[in-house]
Protein backbone atom coordinates (compact mmCIF):
# COMPACT_ATOMS: atom_id res chain seq x y z
CA UNK A 1 0.00 0.00 0.00
CA UNK A 2 1.22 3.73 -0.29
CA UNK A 3 1.05 5.09 2.75
CA UNK A 4 0.46 8.62 0.81
CA UNK A 5 -2.71 7.39 -0.05
CA UNK A 6 -4.43 6.42 3.28
CA UNK A 7 -5.19 10.15 4.56
CA UNK A 8 -6.45 11.52 1.76
CA UNK A 9 -8.86 8.56 1.00
CA UNK A 10 -10.35 8.77 4.62
CA UNK A 11 -10.61 12.52 4.18
CA UNK A 12 -12.48 11.82 0.77
CA UNK A 13 -14.89 9.50 2.45
CA UNK A 14 -15.84 11.57 5.59
CA UNK A 15 -15.97 14.82 2.75
CA UNK A 16 -18.94 12.17 1.08
CA UNK A 17 -20.19 11.55 4.17
CA UNK A 18 -20.65 15.29 4.96
CA UNK A 19 -21.98 15.76 1.66
CA UNK A 20 -25.23 12.81 2.27
CA UNK A 21 -25.54 14.23 5.68
CA UNK A 22 -25.96 17.82 4.22
CA UNK A 23 -28.65 16.56 1.36
CA UNK A 24 -30.46 14.25 3.61
CA UNK A 25 -31.82 16.86 5.99
CA UNK A 26 -32.94 19.47 3.68
CA UNK A 27 -34.49 17.12 1.12
CA UNK A 28 -36.50 15.21 3.70
CA UNK A 29 -37.60 18.20 5.71
CA UNK A 30 -38.68 19.79 2.17
CA UNK A 31 -40.40 16.56 1.18
CA UNK A 32 -42.15 16.07 4.24
CA UNK A 33 -43.33 19.76 4.72
CA UNK A 34 -44.90 20.09 1.52
CA UNK A 35 -47.02 16.65 2.23
CA UNK A 36 -48.22 18.61 5.54
CA UNK A 37 -46.30 16.89 8.20
CA UNK A 38 -46.40 19.05 11.03
CA UNK A 39 -43.20 20.10 11.88
CA UNK A 40 -42.98 18.58 15.28
CA UNK A 41 -42.77 15.00 13.58
CA UNK A 42 -40.39 16.65 11.40
CA UNK A 43 -38.13 17.48 14.35
CA UNK A 44 -38.91 13.95 16.09
CA UNK A 45 -38.11 12.06 12.45
CA UNK A 46 -34.52 14.29 12.20
CA UNK A 47 -33.41 13.22 15.61
CA UNK A 48 -33.33 9.24 14.26
CA UNK A 49 -29.78 9.37 12.66
CA UNK A 50 -28.07 10.93 16.38
CA UNK A 51 -30.53 7.99 17.72
CA UNK A 52 -28.52 5.54 15.64
CA UNK A 53 -25.37 7.08 16.97
CA UNK A 54 -26.07 6.93 20.54
CA UNK A 55 -27.74 3.46 20.41
CA UNK A 56 -24.78 2.11 18.25
CA UNK A 57 -22.12 3.95 19.78
CA UNK A 58 -21.26 1.62 23.34
CA UNK A 59 -20.60 -1.64 20.52
CA UNK A 60 -18.26 0.04 18.45
CA UNK A 61 -14.84 -0.38 20.26
CA UNK A 62 -14.87 -4.26 20.35
CA UNK A 63 -14.78 -4.62 16.85
CA UNK A 64 -12.69 -2.06 16.22
CA UNK A 65 -9.91 -3.36 18.55
CA UNK A 66 -11.15 -7.07 16.93
CA UNK A 67 -11.06 -6.44 13.17
CA UNK A 68 -9.14 -3.06 12.47
CA UNK A 69 -10.49 0.09 10.92
CA UNK A 70 -10.77 -1.02 7.22
CA UNK A 71 -13.84 -3.18 8.11
CA UNK A 72 -15.63 -0.92 10.18
CA UNK A 73 -15.03 1.64 7.29
CA UNK A 74 -16.21 -0.54 4.52
CA UNK A 75 -19.55 -1.55 6.71
CA UNK A 76 -20.23 2.01 7.71
CA UNK A 77 -19.90 2.96 4.16
CA UNK A 78 -22.03 0.18 3.14
CA UNK A 79 -24.54 0.36 5.49
CA UNK A 80 -25.40 4.28 4.11
CA UNK A 81 -25.31 3.22 0.15
CA UNK A 82 -27.62 0.57 0.66
CA UNK A 83 -29.92 3.03 3.10
CA UNK A 84 -29.61 5.75 0.85
CA UNK A 85 -30.73 3.68 -2.58
CA UNK A 86 -33.93 2.53 -0.81
CA UNK A 87 -35.25 6.05 0.05
CA UNK A 88 -37.02 5.64 -3.63
CA UNK A 89 -38.35 2.58 -2.92
CA UNK A 90 -41.01 3.33 -0.79
CA UNK A 91 -42.61 6.83 0.85
CA UNK A 92 -43.22 5.99 4.28
CA UNK A 93 -42.67 7.98 7.36
CA UNK A 94 -41.66 5.16 9.37
CA UNK A 95 -39.63 3.40 6.61
CA UNK A 96 -37.77 6.56 5.94
CA UNK A 97 -36.85 6.78 9.53
CA UNK A 98 -35.91 3.44 10.03
CA UNK A 99 -33.50 4.11 7.09
CA UNK A 100 -32.56 7.47 8.55
CA UNK A 101 -31.72 5.41 11.95
CA UNK A 102 -29.09 2.88 9.87
CA UNK A 103 -27.93 5.55 8.62
CA UNK A 104 -26.85 7.04 11.54
CA UNK A 105 -25.49 3.73 12.38
CA UNK A 106 -23.42 3.69 9.49
CA UNK A 107 -22.19 7.23 9.53
CA UNK A 108 -20.74 7.16 12.82
CA UNK A 109 -18.82 3.91 12.48
CA UNK A 110 -17.51 4.99 9.25
CA UNK A 111 -16.96 8.45 11.33
CA UNK A 112 -15.70 6.30 14.45
CA UNK A 113 -13.05 4.49 12.08
CA UNK A 114 -11.46 7.32 10.41
CA UNK A 115 -11.11 9.47 12.66
CA UNK A 116 -9.74 7.39 15.27
CA UNK A 117 -7.15 6.28 12.38
CA UNK A 118 -6.15 9.71 11.65
CA UNK A 119 -5.98 10.65 15.13
CA UNK A 120 -3.60 7.77 15.91
CA UNK A 121 -1.61 8.23 13.01
CA UNK A 122 -1.21 11.66 12.62
CA UNK A 123 2.14 13.17 14.47
CA UNK A 124 1.18 14.82 17.45
CA UNK A 125 2.84 18.34 15.84
CA UNK A 126 0.88 17.66 12.80
CA UNK A 127 -2.16 16.19 14.36
CA UNK A 128 -4.13 19.87 15.40
CA UNK A 129 -3.22 20.61 10.77
CA UNK A 130 -4.25 16.88 10.13
CA UNK A 131 -7.67 17.02 12.04
CA UNK A 132 -8.50 20.50 11.26
CA UNK A 133 -8.53 18.89 7.19
CA UNK A 134 -10.92 16.05 8.34
CA UNK A 135 -13.30 18.38 10.15
CA UNK A 136 -13.00 20.64 6.80
CA UNK A 137 -13.52 18.32 4.45
CA UNK A 138 -16.95 17.50 6.46
CA UNK A 139 -17.89 20.55 6.83
CA UNK A 140 -17.79 21.35 2.83
CA UNK A 141 -19.71 18.10 2.02
CA UNK A 142 -22.35 19.09 4.48
CA UNK A 143 -22.48 22.34 2.79
CA UNK A 144 -22.48 21.67 -0.86
CA UNK A 145 -25.25 18.83 -0.02
CA UNK A 146 -28.26 21.07 0.27
CA UNK A 147 -27.56 21.99 -2.90
CA UNK A 148 -29.06 18.90 -4.19
CA UNK A 149 -33.15 20.04 -2.85
CA UNK A 150 -33.09 21.74 -6.14
CA UNK A 151 -33.20 17.95 -8.19
CA UNK A 152 -36.41 17.83 -5.99
CA UNK A 153 -38.40 20.24 -9.26
CA UNK A 154 -36.66 17.37 -11.66
CA UNK A 155 -37.58 14.19 -9.68
CA UNK A 156 -37.84 13.22 -5.86
CA UNK A 157 -36.32 10.13 -6.16
CA UNK A 158 -32.83 12.02 -7.90
CA UNK A 159 -30.62 13.40 -4.92
CA UNK A 160 -31.47 9.77 -3.41
CA UNK A 161 -29.94 7.66 -6.66
CA UNK A 162 -27.00 10.43 -7.52
CA UNK A 163 -25.79 10.65 -3.85
CA UNK A 164 -25.81 6.42 -3.16
CA UNK A 165 -23.86 6.34 -6.52
CA UNK A 166 -21.32 8.93 -5.15
CA UNK A 167 -20.44 7.20 -2.05
CA UNK A 168 -20.07 3.96 -3.58
CA UNK A 169 -17.66 5.65 -5.88
CA UNK A 170 -16.05 6.76 -2.56
CA UNK A 171 -15.87 3.78 -0.80
CA UNK A 172 -14.73 1.39 -3.49
CA UNK A 173 -11.19 2.94 -2.95
CA UNK A 174 -10.99 1.94 0.48
CA UNK A 175 -9.89 -1.41 -0.70
CA UNK A 176 -6.56 0.54 -2.34
CA UNK A 177 -5.91 0.64 1.27
CA UNK A 178 -4.13 -2.10 3.65
CA UNK A 179 -5.86 -2.70 6.77
CA UNK A 180 -4.52 -1.74 10.19
CA UNK A 181 -5.48 -2.71 14.20
CA UNK A 182 -5.63 -0.01 17.02
CA UNK A 183 -2.61 -0.15 19.42
CA UNK A 184 -3.17 -2.01 22.39
CA UNK A 185 -2.12 -3.46 25.61
CA UNK A 186 -2.04 -7.21 25.62
CA UNK A 187 -4.01 -7.42 29.12
CA UNK A 188 -6.78 -5.70 27.41
CA UNK A 189 -10.21 -7.28 26.47
CA UNK A 190 -12.78 -6.71 23.71
CA UNK A 191 -15.43 -7.55 26.19
CA UNK A 192 -18.72 -4.97 26.34
CA UNK A 193 -17.77 -4.43 30.71
CA UNK A 194 -14.74 -3.89 29.65
CA UNK A 195 -15.74 -0.61 27.24
CA UNK A 196 -17.48 1.12 29.50
CA UNK A 197 -14.64 0.14 31.87
CA UNK A 198 -12.39 2.13 29.29
CA UNK A 199 -15.17 4.76 29.08
CA UNK A 200 -14.99 5.58 32.55
CA UNK A 201 -11.52 6.09 33.09
CA UNK A 202 -11.20 7.97 29.70
CA UNK A 203 -13.65 10.13 30.92
CA UNK A 204 -11.67 10.93 34.35
CA UNK A 205 -8.52 11.74 32.66
CA UNK A 206 -10.05 13.85 29.54
CA UNK A 207 -13.17 14.75 30.35
CA UNK A 208 -12.92 18.33 29.83
CA UNK A 209 -11.82 17.58 25.87
CA UNK A 210 -15.40 16.11 25.58
CA UNK A 211 -17.08 19.55 26.06
CA UNK A 212 -15.66 20.85 22.71
CA UNK A 213 -17.71 18.68 20.66
CA UNK A 214 -20.54 18.88 22.82
CA UNK A 215 -20.28 22.18 22.29
CA UNK A 216 -19.85 22.10 18.54
CA UNK A 217 -23.25 19.66 18.36
CA UNK A 218 -25.04 22.45 20.25
CA UNK A 219 -24.16 25.48 18.37
CA UNK A 220 -24.18 23.64 14.93
CA UNK A 221 -28.04 22.13 15.62
CA UNK A 222 -29.69 25.02 17.59
CA UNK A 223 -27.98 27.90 15.08
CA UNK A 224 -29.47 26.00 11.74
CA UNK A 225 -32.77 24.62 13.55
CA UNK A 226 -34.05 27.49 16.35
CA UNK A 227 -32.23 30.64 15.15
CA UNK A 228 -34.76 30.27 11.99
CA UNK A 229 -37.73 30.56 14.56
CA UNK A 230 -35.97 33.01 16.68
CA UNK A 231 -35.40 35.46 13.67
CA UNK A 232 -38.73 34.94 11.94
CA UNK A 233 -40.63 35.77 15.80
CA UNK A 234 -38.42 38.70 15.33
CA UNK A 235 -39.46 40.33 12.48
CA UNK A 236 -36.39 39.13 10.38
CA UNK A 237 -37.42 37.61 6.92
CA UNK A 238 -36.55 34.24 5.55
CA UNK A 239 -34.19 35.53 2.46
CA UNK A 240 -31.72 37.75 5.27
CA UNK A 241 -32.26 33.72 7.37
CA UNK A 242 -31.17 32.04 4.40
CA UNK A 243 -27.98 34.90 4.26
CA UNK A 244 -26.90 35.05 7.79
CA UNK A 245 -27.06 30.70 8.88
CA UNK A 246 -24.34 29.90 6.15
CA UNK A 247 -22.33 32.83 7.53
CA UNK A 248 -21.09 30.53 10.56
CA UNK A 249 -20.04 27.61 8.14
CA UNK A 250 -18.32 30.28 5.81
CA UNK A 251 -16.22 31.24 9.29
CA UNK A 252 -15.25 27.95 10.12
CA UNK A 253 -13.77 27.18 6.67
CA UNK A 254 -11.72 30.05 6.86
CA UNK A 255 -10.14 29.38 10.19
CA UNK A 256 -10.12 25.81 10.60
CA UNK A 257 -6.92 24.65 9.26
CA UNK A 258 -5.25 28.32 10.58
CA UNK A 259 -6.57 27.48 14.15
CA UNK A 260 -5.74 23.93 13.94
CA UNK A 261 -1.75 25.11 13.05
CA UNK A 262 -1.61 27.33 15.73
CA UNK A 263 -2.88 25.15 18.02
CA UNK A 264 -0.13 22.66 17.17
CA UNK A 265 2.60 25.03 18.01
CA UNK A 266 1.04 26.97 21.02
CA UNK A 267 -0.79 24.20 22.95
CA UNK A 268 -4.08 23.45 22.13
CA UNK A 269 -5.63 24.43 25.75
CA UNK A 270 -3.99 27.89 24.83
CA UNK A 271 -5.89 28.16 21.54
CA UNK A 272 -9.04 26.99 22.71
CA UNK A 273 -9.24 29.09 25.58
CA UNK A 274 -8.84 32.22 22.96
CA UNK A 275 -11.37 30.85 20.76
CA UNK A 276 -14.01 29.90 23.52
CA UNK A 277 -13.82 33.48 24.88
CA UNK A 278 -14.09 34.88 22.38
CA UNK A 279 -17.02 32.90 21.15
CA UNK A 280 -18.41 34.12 24.06
CA UNK A 281 -18.08 37.94 23.42
CA UNK A 282 -19.46 36.97 20.18
CA UNK A 283 -22.25 35.33 20.84
CA UNK A 284 -23.24 37.86 23.75
CA UNK A 285 -23.07 40.82 20.84
CA UNK A 286 -25.55 38.85 18.88
CA UNK A 287 -28.01 38.92 22.10
CA UNK A 288 -27.12 43.02 21.98
CA UNK A 289 -27.66 43.11 18.35
CA UNK A 290 -30.42 40.49 17.27
CA UNK A 291 -32.82 43.10 15.97
CA UNK A 292 -29.91 44.11 13.39
CA UNK A 293 -29.67 41.73 10.16
CA UNK A 294 -25.70 43.47 9.41
CA UNK A 295 -24.95 42.36 12.99
CA UNK A 296 -26.27 39.24 13.15
CA UNK A 297 -24.38 39.04 9.79
CA UNK A 298 -21.13 39.69 11.12
CA UNK A 299 -21.58 37.90 14.71
CA UNK A 300 -22.28 34.50 12.81
CA UNK A 301 -19.33 35.00 10.41
CA UNK A 302 -17.03 35.88 13.56
CA UNK A 303 -18.73 33.12 15.41
CA UNK A 304 -17.83 30.32 12.75
CA UNK A 305 -14.26 31.90 12.51
CA UNK A 306 -13.86 31.60 16.45
CA UNK A 307 -15.78 28.83 17.54
CA UNK A 308 -16.62 26.74 14.57
CA UNK A 309 -13.25 24.43 15.62
CA UNK A 310 -14.22 23.16 18.50
CA UNK A 311 -15.60 19.79 17.45
CA UNK A 312 -12.00 19.16 15.87
CA UNK A 313 -10.05 20.94 18.29
CA UNK A 314 -11.88 18.49 21.22
CA UNK A 315 -10.22 15.37 19.38
CA UNK A 316 -6.80 16.77 18.59
CA UNK A 317 -6.93 17.97 22.32
CA UNK A 318 -8.37 14.18 23.58
CA UNK A 319 -5.51 12.87 21.54
CA UNK A 320 -3.25 14.80 23.39
CA UNK A 321 -3.98 13.72 26.82
CA UNK A 322 -4.87 10.61 26.06
CA UNK A 323 -2.50 7.09 26.04
CA UNK A 324 -2.74 5.84 22.10
CA UNK A 325 -4.28 2.82 23.21
CA UNK A 326 -7.89 4.93 25.04
CA UNK A 327 -7.62 6.76 21.74
CA UNK A 328 -11.36 4.33 20.57
CA UNK A 329 -12.70 4.87 23.83
CA UNK A 330 -12.07 8.44 23.24
CA UNK A 331 -13.15 8.99 19.83
CA UNK A 332 -16.16 7.22 21.01
CA UNK A 333 -16.90 9.80 23.83
CA UNK A 334 -16.41 12.79 21.11
CA UNK A 335 -19.14 11.11 18.87
CA UNK A 336 -21.20 11.20 21.81
CA UNK A 337 -21.41 14.02 23.38
CA UNK A 338 -21.70 15.60 20.02
CA UNK A 339 -24.77 14.00 19.38
CA UNK A 340 -26.04 14.41 22.97
CA UNK A 341 -25.51 18.29 22.05
CA UNK A 342 -27.10 18.37 18.96
CA UNK A 343 -30.37 16.91 20.79
CA UNK A 344 -30.00 18.95 23.31
CA UNK A 345 -29.14 22.32 21.34
CA UNK A 346 -32.27 22.71 19.61
CA UNK A 347 -34.39 21.71 22.67
CA UNK A 348 -33.11 24.67 25.40
CA UNK A 349 -33.17 26.84 22.63
CA UNK A 350 -36.71 26.21 21.95
CA UNK A 351 -37.47 26.77 25.39
CA UNK A 352 -35.73 30.28 25.70
CA UNK A 353 -37.21 31.41 22.92
CA UNK A 354 -40.38 30.39 23.87
CA UNK A 355 -39.95 31.42 27.22
CA UNK A 356 -37.73 34.39 27.12
CA UNK A 357 -37.71 37.62 25.71
CA UNK A 358 -35.38 39.79 23.46
CA UNK A 359 -31.38 38.11 22.51
CA UNK A 360 -32.05 35.14 25.40
CA UNK A 361 -31.03 32.86 22.49
CA UNK A 362 -27.69 33.66 22.08
CA UNK A 363 -27.37 34.79 25.78
CA UNK A 364 -28.07 30.98 26.17
CA UNK A 365 -25.32 29.93 23.93
CA UNK A 366 -22.79 32.68 24.96
CA UNK A 367 -23.59 31.57 28.84
CA UNK A 368 -22.43 27.83 27.65
CA UNK A 369 -19.27 29.04 26.27
CA UNK A 370 -18.06 30.61 29.29
CA UNK A 371 -19.10 27.28 31.97
CA UNK A 372 -16.65 25.73 29.29
CA UNK A 373 -13.47 28.42 29.21
CA UNK A 374 -13.59 28.12 33.19
CA UNK A 375 -13.74 24.72 32.66
CA UNK A 376 -10.83 24.91 30.76
CA UNK A 377 -8.80 26.80 32.69
CA UNK A 378 -9.25 25.00 35.73
CA UNK A 379 -8.71 21.65 34.19
CA UNK A 380 -5.57 19.74 35.38
CA UNK A 381 -3.39 17.65 32.41
CA UNK A 382 -2.45 14.59 34.30
CA UNK A 383 -0.32 12.14 32.72
CA UNK A 384 -2.36 8.64 32.39
CA UNK A 385 -0.70 5.59 32.11
CA UNK A 386 -0.98 3.15 29.44
CA UNK A 387 -3.50 0.66 29.81
CA UNK A 388 -7.09 0.19 31.56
Amino acid sequence: MNQKLLIPILIFMVGISGFSQGMLLPIIAVIFENDGLSSSLNGMHAASLYLGILLISPFMEAPLRKFGYKPLILFGGLTVILSLALFPLWKSFWFWFVLRFFIGIGDHTLHFATQTWITAISPLAKRGRNIAIYGLFFSLGFMIGPLMTKLLDVNQALPFIITSILSLLTWLTVFLIKNEIPEQDNSESTSFLDTLKRFAKVSRLAWVAFLLPFTFGVLEASLNSNFPVFALRSGIDLTAVAIIIPAFSAGTLLTQIPIGMLSDRFGRRNILLIIIFSGFIIFTAAGFLSPLVSGLFICFLLGGMMVGSTFSLGISYMADILPRNLMPAGNLLCSIFYSVGSIAGPYFGGLAIEHLQGGSFFYLISSMLLIIFFALMFFKENKPAVGI
